[in-house]
């Protein structure tokens, strides 16, 4: 059985010292937990075109700008779930669509290049974005460790962690081993806010008081770089 959720939210990266990401930490302790799941090793298949187009697009900073991937957080194979997304960004506001499906069914869908077993309005946009985009494949596996946040009061405020994140232009199988090219330096991290509206008062002013930022920082984005510049550097 599939399932399919939809998400509307503000997405703000920050990348931090691990000085800086121990100091957030001991702030959000009152207010914040780390979610059941602990320390997670996510993977990710990134399409796009032969061309890069959607990557290209994106790091334009338009106003508008979409991506798809397919993710899990466990190594995944036959009937293991995983996770068709569909991301959009427009003015600032992230919206997500996802459909979970058993891995051999999602990877045999776009391997092939046929519709996927699913008939939803979800579903509809995927196979929508997929015609539009003729010619979609598998461009770039990317993988990280993650360790999640969730406010205590109930409310949708989260915070992320993610560091060793990795990528690779080969082996996109999301049942593989994790291996690949860093991203980030040694002992640096990304943090992520998300939120439907503002920050709480107290991590606004943590933040100022470390004089920590929001970067513009893409993964898929960053990896592309890394790959395009050592095309570079091969032809010379």
């Amino acid at each position: 059985m599939a399932y399919q959720a939809t998400f509307k939210r503000y997405e703000i990266k920050y990348l931090l010292t691990s000085q800086q990401k121990e100091r957030i930490l001991r702030v959000m302790e009152p207010y914040m937990k780390l979610d059941c799941y602990g320390r997670t090793m996510i993977r990710n298949i990134y399409y796009d075109t032969s061309s890069f187009r959607l990557i290209r697009r994106s790091l334009e900073k338009p106003a508008y700008k979409e991506k798809l991937r397919i993710r899990s957080y466990q190594a995944a194979a036959g009937e293991d779930p995983v996770f068709v997304e569909l991301k959009k960004k427009y003015q600032s506001v992230v919206y997500k669509r996802r459909l979970t499906l058993p891995e051999e069914q999602a990877m045999y869908a776009f391997r092939y290049n046929l519709p996927l077993p699913v008939h939803s309005q979800i579903a509809q946009e995927i196979e929508y974005f997929r015609a539009y985009y003729a010619g979609l494949h598998p461009t770039v596996f990317l993988a990280y460790e993650r360790e999640a946040y969730y406010s205590l009061d109930g409310g949708e405020f989260r915070v992320t962690f993610d560091e060793n994140i990795l990528y690779r232009e080969y082996n996109f199988s999301l049942g593989s081993k994790v291996s690949g090219t860093p991203l980030l330096a040694e002992g640096q991290t990304l943090m992520e806010i998300k939120t439907a509206g503002g920050l709480p008062l107290w991590m606004s002013r943590e933040l100022n008081r470390l004089r920590v930022y929001p970067a513009s920082f893409s993964k898929y984005g960053a990896a592309y770089r890394q790959m395009m510049a050592r095309t570079q550097r091969d032809c010379v």
